[in-house]
């Protein structure tokens, strides 16, 4: 799996763009949370749909980031979260252990 850092109001807003035309997941990480790292690390080991875009976002460093994403898709902040954008509106979220590739993949297709 390869992911694309999420760092700025301008990616942001690119994200939601291209959710017209393909799923964005945007995965909130926090790198003081020991569940963070575990929860990555088996979304890396799973084999993930090509045809969706991966995006990584610390929560430490880009905090205001991270808040400003959960208020525009009408979300509570949590960490980790997985959030699945289709046409500007998020479609799924989940956290901490219940975040499955196999999830992320299903609802992305439905």
């Amino acid at each position: 799996m390869e992911w694309k850092k999420l760092t700025s109001e301008v990616q942001w807003s690119e994200i939601l763009e291209r959710s017209y035309q393909k799923p964005q997941v945007i995965y909130k990480h926090s790198p003081r949370c020991s569940i963070s790292s575990v929860v990555k690390s088996r979304l890396e080991r799973s084999n993930m749909g090509s045809d969706i875009d991966f995006y990584f976002l610390d929560v430490i460093a880009d905090r205001g980031l991270s808040r400003a994403i959960a208020e525009d898709m009408r979300v509570v902040h949590e960490s980790p979260q997985v959030l699945l954008i289709r046409d500007g509106s998020c479609v799924y979220n989940e956290s901490h252990s219940a975040i499955m590739m196999d999830e992320i993949v299903e609802k992305s297709s439905t």
